[in-house]
């Protein structure tokens, strides 16, 4: 599917496709203290040289998905490769974006809020809805364009209920 909001490639992997698959998201419910079974489909996504994804929330306002296992709770982002340059996931409306110092290895996206490089083999949790179940506006995040290099990436969303399977 074409978007101008996100111009990188991308596939999902199936639940528990494998038993490399399982272990992900088995190890990821173990960290988040989540459910296993409230997490979408692993989403792994191919950034090339300009591509990106602008500005987003991760939870939803829509009554369809969120029939759906509810909103999407939390988001680990799992770095499958380092960037050269640029890739950077930045939170415009963090209250650490001040405090946060950059030199010139950070993109000037980057510059705009608390980002985070990507590193192969780390990962970035952050949660979409505060403690009572509302949502977090300062969860709103992008992918900054990549400068130099290829920016690989897997996702794991998870909602407040249990997905069902034959949606995702």
């Amino acid at each position: 599917m074409v978007s101008k909001v996100r111009t990188s490639s991308g596939m999902f992997l199936w639940k528990a496709q494998d038993e490399i698959i399982a272990e992900i998201e088995a190890r990821i419910a173990t960290w988040t203290f989540l459910p296993i079974d409230n997490g979408e489909n692993i989403q792994v996504l191919r950034y090339e040289r300009g591509q990106q994804y602008e500005a987003h929330f991760d939870y939803f306002s829509d009554k369809y998905n969120l029939q759906y296992g509810g909103h999407r709770m939390a988001t680990v982002l799992i770095y499958l490769s380092n960037v050269e340059k640029g890739g950077e996931t930045v939170f415009p409306d963090s209250e650490l974006s001040l405090s946060q110092p950059k030199d010139n290895t950070w993109s000037q996206c980057a510059k705009t809020g608390y980002a985070v490089k990507p590193k192969k083999g780390d990962a970035l949790l952050f949660f979409s809805l505060h403690p009572n179940a509302t949502t977090d506006t300062r969860s709103l995040h992008r992918s900054c364009p990549v400068i130099e290099g290829e920016k690989w990436s897997a996702t794991r969303w998870i909602h407040v209920d249990n997905v069902l399977k034959e949606v995702f």
